[in-house]
Protein backbone atom coordinates (compact mmCIF):
# COMPACT_ATOMS: atom_id res chain seq x y z
CA UNK A 1 0.00 0.00 0.00
CA UNK A 2 2.88 2.42 -0.57
CA UNK A 3 1.10 4.11 -3.53
CA UNK A 4 -2.16 6.55 -3.58
CA UNK A 5 -5.00 4.52 -6.05
CA UNK A 6 -5.27 5.28 -9.23
CA UNK A 7 -7.85 7.89 -10.13
CA UNK A 8 -11.56 6.68 -10.46
CA UNK A 9 -10.89 4.81 -6.88
CA UNK A 10 -12.18 7.40 -4.92
CA UNK A 11 -14.91 7.04 -2.03
CA UNK A 12 -17.76 9.61 -1.67
CA UNK A 13 -17.59 12.37 0.29
CA UNK A 14 -18.60 11.53 3.80
CA UNK A 15 -16.05 8.99 3.61
CA UNK A 16 -13.79 11.32 3.42
CA UNK A 17 -14.82 13.41 6.09
CA UNK A 18 -14.82 11.29 8.15
CA UNK A 19 -11.54 9.48 7.62
CA UNK A 20 -10.32 13.39 7.69
CA UNK A 21 -12.14 13.83 11.05
CA UNK A 22 -10.47 10.77 12.15
CA UNK A 23 -6.64 12.05 11.42
CA UNK A 24 -7.67 15.55 13.08
CA UNK A 25 -9.26 14.44 16.20
CA UNK A 26 -5.82 11.53 16.41
CA UNK A 27 -3.78 14.36 15.94
CA UNK A 28 -5.75 16.31 18.83
CA UNK A 29 -5.42 13.68 20.92
CA UNK A 30 -2.10 13.06 20.61
CA UNK A 31 -1.19 16.87 21.00
CA UNK A 32 -3.42 17.16 24.40
CA UNK A 33 -1.43 14.26 25.72
CA UNK A 34 -4.39 11.94 25.69
CA UNK A 35 -2.54 8.80 24.59
CA UNK A 36 -4.81 6.45 26.41
CA UNK A 37 -7.84 7.86 24.13
CA UNK A 38 -5.83 7.58 21.23
CA UNK A 39 -5.03 4.04 22.02
CA UNK A 40 -8.81 3.33 21.78
CA UNK A 41 -8.45 4.46 18.14
CA UNK A 42 -6.18 1.36 17.35
CA UNK A 43 -7.44 -2.31 15.95
CA UNK A 44 -6.04 -5.16 18.18
CA UNK A 45 -4.27 -6.20 14.66
CA UNK A 46 -2.25 -3.25 14.42
CA UNK A 47 0.87 -2.64 12.68
CA UNK A 48 3.22 0.62 12.68
CA UNK A 49 6.47 0.75 11.27
CA UNK A 50 8.87 3.51 10.29
CA UNK A 51 11.29 1.62 7.53
CA UNK A 52 14.29 2.81 7.31
CA UNK A 53 15.08 5.66 4.68
CA UNK A 54 18.42 5.96 2.50
CA UNK A 55 19.61 8.20 0.15
CA UNK A 56 19.75 6.40 -3.36
CA UNK A 57 19.18 6.36 -6.99
CA UNK A 58 16.70 5.65 -8.05
CA UNK A 59 14.97 7.55 -5.27
CA UNK A 60 12.55 4.41 -5.54
CA UNK A 61 14.98 2.83 -3.77
CA UNK A 62 15.25 4.67 -0.48
CA UNK A 63 13.40 2.84 1.74
CA UNK A 64 13.93 -0.17 3.23
CA UNK A 65 10.88 -2.43 4.12
CA UNK A 66 13.34 -5.16 5.78
CA UNK A 67 15.12 -2.71 8.00
CA UNK A 68 13.27 -0.78 10.55
CA UNK A 69 13.60 2.12 13.13
CA UNK A 70 10.32 0.83 14.46
CA UNK A 71 7.80 -1.83 13.80
CA UNK A 72 5.45 -2.10 16.48
CA UNK A 73 2.11 -4.03 16.93
CA UNK A 74 -0.94 -2.82 19.76
CA UNK A 75 0.78 -4.94 22.33
CA UNK A 76 3.84 -3.02 21.84
CA UNK A 77 2.05 0.32 21.88
CA UNK A 78 0.52 -0.86 24.86
CA UNK A 79 3.66 -1.30 26.69
CA UNK A 80 5.17 2.00 25.53
CA UNK A 81 2.35 3.59 26.89
CA UNK A 82 2.44 2.02 29.76
CA UNK A 83 6.22 3.21 30.46
CA UNK A 84 5.57 6.64 29.66
CA UNK A 85 2.96 6.44 32.41
CA UNK A 86 5.58 5.34 35.06
CA UNK A 87 7.71 8.66 34.31
CA UNK A 88 10.99 6.92 33.86
CA UNK A 89 11.09 7.12 29.89
CA UNK A 90 13.45 9.27 29.85
CA UNK A 91 13.45 10.32 26.38
CA UNK A 92 9.90 12.26 27.07
CA UNK A 93 11.31 13.27 30.71
CA UNK A 94 9.56 16.55 30.19
CA UNK A 95 7.25 14.89 27.83
CA UNK A 96 7.26 16.72 24.31
CA UNK A 97 5.07 19.59 23.31
CA UNK A 98 3.44 18.63 19.81
CA UNK A 99 1.30 19.88 17.29
CA UNK A 100 0.73 17.80 14.46
CA UNK A 101 -0.44 18.92 11.16
CA UNK A 102 -2.07 16.48 8.57
CA UNK A 103 -2.95 17.06 4.99
CA UNK A 104 -2.85 15.72 1.59
CA UNK A 105 -5.42 13.33 2.62
CA UNK A 106 -6.20 10.57 0.03
CA UNK A 107 -8.49 8.27 0.44
CA UNK A 108 -9.52 4.83 -1.93
CA UNK A 109 -11.49 1.77 -1.07
CA UNK A 110 -9.80 -1.11 0.35
CA UNK A 111 -9.31 -4.67 -0.28
CA UNK A 112 -11.79 -5.89 1.66
CA UNK A 113 -15.84 -3.72 1.99
CA UNK A 114 -15.01 -2.32 5.73
CA UNK A 115 -11.28 -1.46 4.90
CA UNK A 116 -9.87 2.30 3.55
CA UNK A 117 -6.40 2.67 2.23
CA UNK A 118 -5.59 6.39 3.80
CA UNK A 119 -2.06 8.30 2.54
CA UNK A 120 -1.43 11.64 4.42
CA UNK A 121 1.24 14.37 4.94
CA UNK A 122 2.26 14.77 8.64
CA UNK A 123 4.46 17.85 9.95
CA UNK A 124 5.15 17.50 13.52
CA UNK A 125 6.55 20.71 15.53
CA UNK A 126 7.95 19.50 18.88
CA UNK A 127 9.79 21.24 21.65
CA UNK A 128 10.71 20.00 25.30
CA UNK A 129 10.95 21.83 28.92
CA UNK A 130 12.35 25.07 28.59
CA UNK A 131 14.28 24.57 25.69
CA UNK A 132 14.74 26.95 22.91
CA UNK A 133 14.80 24.01 20.18
CA UNK A 134 12.53 22.79 18.90
CA UNK A 135 12.40 19.81 16.25
CA UNK A 136 10.47 19.94 12.86
CA UNK A 137 9.33 15.97 11.64
CA UNK A 138 8.26 15.69 8.07
CA UNK A 139 6.55 12.05 7.16
CA UNK A 140 4.16 11.03 4.83
CA UNK A 141 1.92 8.13 6.10
CA UNK A 142 0.23 5.14 4.55
CA UNK A 143 -2.94 3.80 6.93
CA UNK A 144 -5.55 1.42 6.34
CA UNK A 145 -8.64 1.95 8.64
CA UNK A 146 -10.90 -0.49 9.20
CA UNK A 147 -14.74 0.98 9.46
CA UNK A 148 -16.19 -0.88 12.87
CA UNK A 149 -20.00 -0.48 14.95
CA UNK A 150 -17.58 2.16 17.15
CA UNK A 151 -16.15 3.82 14.27
CA UNK A 152 -12.84 4.06 12.27
CA UNK A 153 -9.63 2.09 13.95
CA UNK A 154 -6.11 2.24 12.68
CA UNK A 155 -4.97 -1.40 11.69
CA UNK A 156 -2.08 -0.46 9.61
CA UNK A 157 0.46 2.98 9.66
CA UNK A 158 3.57 2.58 7.70
CA UNK A 159 5.31 5.99 8.31
CA UNK A 160 7.97 7.31 6.08
CA UNK A 161 10.19 10.00 7.06
CA UNK A 162 11.14 12.89 4.76
CA UNK A 163 15.01 12.66 6.40
CA UNK A 164 17.31 9.82 6.17
CA UNK A 165 18.99 11.31 9.04
CA UNK A 166 16.64 11.88 12.10
CA UNK A 167 17.74 15.88 13.20
CA UNK A 168 15.59 15.07 16.57
CA UNK A 169 17.17 13.02 19.20
CA UNK A 170 14.77 10.16 19.92
CA UNK A 171 11.60 9.13 18.19
CA UNK A 172 9.35 9.19 21.41
CA UNK A 173 6.36 10.83 20.04
CA UNK A 174 3.70 9.33 17.65
CA UNK A 175 3.74 10.03 14.17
Amino acid sequence: MSAPAPAGLAVDAEVHTAVVTFLAREARLLDEGREEEWYELLADDLLYTIPIRQAAEPRSAEVDRSAYRLRDNKRNIRARLDRLATGHAYCEVPPSRTMRLVGSVEVAPGPAPDLLDVWSALLVYRQRGIDPHFDLIPCRRADRLRRTADGLRLVSREVILTETSLATPNLGVVL
